[in-house]
């Protein structure tokens, strides 16, 4: 996300009244060049515990990282700051992702299915004209996809990966696409009910190491818990990584940050791609969608 002179005097009336309003919390802008990715990571303040109350939750986020297996991205010397984010909130210690390569991952996530991909093709290769996640929000969503050129871009080029971009696979959402899958810019728009953010190829932990992604996160989520709806206790954020390209069982991170969440929750319940589906689902009073309704849910696990 290169900024002009202009976006970054915006950007940084945007980031003191964030910080104002997050009790202090120090946050810069994602990084647009090298430059930014050596910058320290930034003191997070999450919010994590401030509320004992459970089930008003409204708004969900999801962020979907890439490729790194639970031990990589638990690793707090390569990922420091998602290290302080499991103290501070909530970790799944035993979620599993589902299949090999990404875009069958991204398609079960959204659409309780793998609809039969087995590979990575662009959307023109996997039209799906099936029910999905966007679909049962019936406009109520939003996806931020950083360095994708234009609004629901079928097309991967540069850093941008359509496969890490499930909406752009429903061709029953082309209207809606159109207007609600759009390039992740700043600030934030977290207005919606479901609100899906793809970092690039790098920022994903997929072509950049880990300790890049970390810092990445490190400047997003204080961003999400600063926002109004979160500091109101109703937005909850789910940081989860789409498949381990290391170790046995296909075994990944998944963070659980929001005001309910106690700090320091641990679970080691069984969790899949199909329980995350099912408990934003059920967060946000939708029916369940296919494997969603055979999954274990992650509510009462987290206290949500």
């Amino acid at each position: 996300m290169a900024l002009d002179p202009s976006a970054r005097r915006r950007l940084a009336g945007v980031l003191a009244a964030c910080a104002l309003s997050a009790a202090g919390a120090v946050v810069s802008t994602p990084h647009a060049s090298a430059s930014h990715r050596s910058r320290p990571a930034a003191t997070h303040t999450s919010g994590c515990g401030e509320s004992r109350t459970a089930g008003r939750y409204r708004h969900v986020v999801w962020i979907v990282m890439e490729n790194q297996g639970y031990a990589q991205a638990t690793d707090a010397a390569a990922a420091p700051y998602l290290a302080r984010l499991a103290q501070a909130c909530g970790l799944a210690t035993n979620y599993v992702a589902l299949a090999h390569p990404s875009l069958p991952n991204y398609i079960s996530l959204t659409a309780g299915s793998t609809e039969g991909i087995a590979d990575d093709g662009e959307p023109a290769a996997h039209p799906l004209e099936v029910a999905n996640l966007f679909g049962q929000l019936h406009g109520d969503w939003r996806a931020l996809e950083e360095s994708m050129p234009h609004a629901c871009d079928t097309v991967t080029s540069g850093e941008y990966a359509a496969r890490h971009n499930p909406a752009v696979y429903f061709t029953n959402l082309r209207a809606e696409c159109r207007r609600d899958d759009i390039p992740l810019g700043l600030p934030l728009q977290l207005s919606s009910a479901f609100t899906f953010i793809t970092p690039n190829v790098c920022d994903d932990m997929h072509s950049c190491p880990v300790s890049t992604g970390d810092r990445w996160l490190s400047r997003i989520v204080p961003l999400i818990t600063a926002s109004r709806a979160y500091r109101a206790g109703a937005m909850v954020l789910f940081i989860t990584f789409d498949e381990s390209d290391t170790g046995p069982g296909n075994h990944v991170a998944t963070y659980v940050v929001a005001p309910s969440v106690r700090p320091g929750t641990r679970s080691a319940a069984r969790f899949d791609a199909y329980s995350l589906l099912r408990t934003t689902e059920q967060l946000l009073h939708l029916p369940l969608l296919g494997g969603a309704r055979r999954a274990r849910p992650m509510v009462r696990a987290f206290n949500l």
